[in-house]
C-alpha cells in the first residue's frame, strides 16, 4: 500500500471515530451532566478518542508538516494519558475535547477525503468542436485586454 493509500485509509478511519463519538452524543445526551454520570458514555468516548490518537501514529511526519493546524501532538498526548493514566483524565476536558474538537477533526478528515477523492477522478474528455466564439462575449476587443 502506498503512502497516499495509507494516509486516505488512516483519515477514514480517524473520521469514523469521529462519527461514532457523535452518534453517542445523540445516544447518550449532550450534556455534560450526563457524561459525568455515565461511565459508559465516558468509556465508549474515551475509547474513540484513544484510538484516533493511536491512529495518528500512522500518518507520516510530512502529512502532519502538510496540515499542522491540526494538533497532531495534542492528538496523540491525549492518547497516551487515556492509554495509560486514566484515572487521571479531566472529565471537563474530555467533555470539551468531544464537543468542540472532534467536529472540528471530523470536518478536517472530511475535507482530506473529498480532495483527495476529487484527486482520483480521471480527467473528463473535452471535445472541442471549433466553434468557442469568446468575440460573442465581448462587446468590442477593448473588452479583452485587462
Amino acid at each position: 500500500m502506498d503512502n497516499i493509500t495509507r494516509t486516505i485509509s488512516v483519515i477514514k478511519h480517524m473520521e469514523a471515530y469521529c462519527g461514532q463519538i457523535a452518534e453517542m452524543v445523540v445516544r447518550f445526551g449532550d450534556s455534560i451532566d450526563e457524561f459525568k454520570n455515565d461511565y459508559a458514555y465516558r468509556h465508549a468516548c474515551s475509547m474513540c478518542i484513544l484510538q484516533i490518537g493511536e491512529l495518528s501514529a500512522h500518518l507520516t511526519d510530512d502529512f502532519k508538516r502538510v496540515y499542522d493546524e491540526v494538533p497532531w501532538k495534542k492528538i496523540k498526548a491525549m492518547r497516551n494519558v487515556f492509554a495509560h493514566t486514566y484515572r487521571q483524565m479531566s472529565i471537563e476536558q474530555t467533555w470539551n475535547t468531544i464537543k468542540y474538537s472532534v467536529p472540528e477533526l471530523a470536518d478536517f478528515c472530511a475535507r482530506v477525503i473529498e480532495q483527495h477523492t476529487v484527486l482520483e477522478q480521471p480527467a473528463a474528455e473535452i471535445k472541442y468542436d471549433g466553434d468557442i466564439a469568446l468575440e460573442d462575449e465581448f462587446e468590442d476587443e477593448d473588452d479583452l485586454q485587462t
